[in-house]
Parts: structure tokens; C-alpha cells; sequence
């Protein structure tokens, strides 16, 4: 407990140390506020914008848009990389073209994916799901290849299956290493919605960014952005608190997310 104040009290400190660089900084170089607002302005865009009630259709748009493509990417990526992982065959198949695939650009994609799915929900949530596949599917693979061979070895001597392997033996190995590929993925996926909204859609904070931005309302862009940060910030934290609550057997070992 008394190390988590600890920490608490330095985040604090830290926070506090950098708007006031902030907002000294600003009158040091005499920066206009329609370029950067200051502290006090975007706190009070903030405050409007929550106490108002004008943000929260857009925070819960971005959320159920982020929320429905992270599940679905993330599903069909846990399932695609167990299957590149265990059949050889699947692997020489489908992983080229995974590969080539993750390699466009999604922010070229995004009109066509307007294109077919329109302007709504559907389209934000397919451009999240691509967002979120890559990285919980190449981990996956790692994980599940990087099982001790002789623990896949001492199953066999005793007749189990594939199935039973990869249930037992594989998937609790790579457990920590789809978490951290979870916890990338999560970040990404805000990512992939905010783009979407930009490209087409008429509510969710990229849709407030944008709309800020032609009436040169930086302080509102900026409390806009703040809030997506905080949910990213908190979406990892979940996560990473899941992980450790799941993947028990591991300790303190610490996430390898940070590591993007």
C-alpha cells in the first residue's frame, strides 16, 4: 500500500510539474492560443464538455465502436494464429497474405471501407478490427511456438492429443504473450476508430477533433484528445491488471506491451 501511494504521489507530482512547464512555457515564447491553448483553457473545454453533457454521446460512440471491432479483431486473430501455428499447411497458405494485408495502410483503406460498409457504425468497427489483428496474431503464434518442447514431449509419451496440447500446455504458455499482444492492440484500436471518424461519421471524439478543428477551437481538440488518452490509458490498465489475475502462474513478471 505504502508503495502505491508512493507511486500515486510521484504521477501526481509529475502531472502537476508538466502543465506548469506548460503553461509557463507558453507565456516564455509567447505562443497564440489559437495554436496551443493553455492549461486553464482546455481545462475549462473539459469541464463544459463532461458537466454539459455535449461529450458523452461522443466518448460512448468512440467506446462501442473501439470496444465491438478490439472483441471481433481479436477473436479472429486468436483463432487465425492458432491455426497458422499448429498446421504447417495453413502457415504457407494464409500467412503471406496476412502479412501483405496488415502491410497497407489502413488510413488509405479507410474510404474504401466507407464504401462498403457506409457511414455509420459498421465501418468504424471494421477498421478497428483489421487494426487489431496483427499484433494479437503474431503473438500468438510466438507464444504458442515458444512452448517448452519438452513439456509438448512428456504430453505425448502419455497419448495426448493436439487439442488436449494446445489447451494445456500451449495456450497457458502463451497466455502472457497474447495478453501483451491484447494490451498493443487496445491502444491501436482507438486509433483505428478516431481514423474512421475522421473519414465519416457524425459522432465519437474524432468527429469532435475534426469539427473543433474548422471552427479553430484548439482548447476543445485538445480535451478531446486528452479523453482518448485516458481511455487508452485505462482500456491498458484493465487489461494489464487482467492478465495478471489470468495468467496467475507468471508472477511479477512484468507486460512486454510497452515495447511497441
Amino acid at each position: 500500500m505504502a508503495m502505491r501511494l508512493r507511486n500515486a504521489g510521484i504521477q501526481v507530482l509529475t502531472a502537476v510539474i508538466l502543465l506548469l512547464a506548460w503553461d509557463y512555457s507558453l507565456k516564455w515564447f509567447q505562443v497564440p492560443a489559437y495554436l496551443v491553448p493553455t492549461p486553464a483553457a482546455v481545462g475549462n473545454a473539459l469541464w463544459n464538455g463532461l458537466v454539459g453533457g455535449t461529450f458523452y454521446p461522443h466518448i460512448f460512440a468512440t467506446l462501442s465502436a473501439t470496444a465491438s471491432g478490439y472483441l471481433i479483431g481479436c477473436t479472429f486473430a486468436l483463432i487465425a494464429g492458432i491455426l497458422v501455428a499448429e498446421f504447417p499447411l495453413v502457415e504457407r497458405v494464409l500467412h503471406p497474405y496476412i502479412v501483405a494485408f496488415q502491410a497497407m495502410p489502413k488510413v488509405a483503406l479507410a474510404p474504401l471501407i466507407v464504401v462498403w460498409f457506409g457511414f455509420g457504425m459498421a465501418s468504424k468497427v471494421a477498421m478497428v478490427a483489421m487494426i487489431s489483428f496483427f499484433p494479437v496474431f503474431v503473438n500468438t503464434i510466438t507464444g504458442l511456438r515458444a512452448t517448452n518442447p519438452d513439456l509438448i514431449d512428456l504430453y505425448r509419451a502419455f497419448s495426448a492429443g493436439r487439442l488436449n496440447i494446445l489447451l494445456n500446455v500451449k495456450l497457458p504458455s502463451a497466455a502472457g504473450t497474447i495478453f501483451a499482444g491484447l494490451q498493443i492492440a487496445v491502444v491501436l484500436a482507438l486509433i483505428g476508430a478516431v481514423v474512421a471518424e475522421f473519414v465519416a461519421s457524425t459522432a465519437g471524439l474524432g468527429n469532435v477533433i475534426q469539427s473543433a478543428g474548422v471552427n479553430l477551437n484548439v482548447a476543445t481538440m485538445f480535451a478531446a484528445i486528452l479523453i482518448l488518452a485516458g481511455i487508452g490509458v485505462v482500456s491498458s490498465q484493465l487489461l494489464r491488471a487482467l492478465n495478471h489475475r489470468i495468467v496467475f502462474w507468471e508472477g511479477g513478471r512484468r507486460s512486454t506491451s510497452t515495447q511497441v
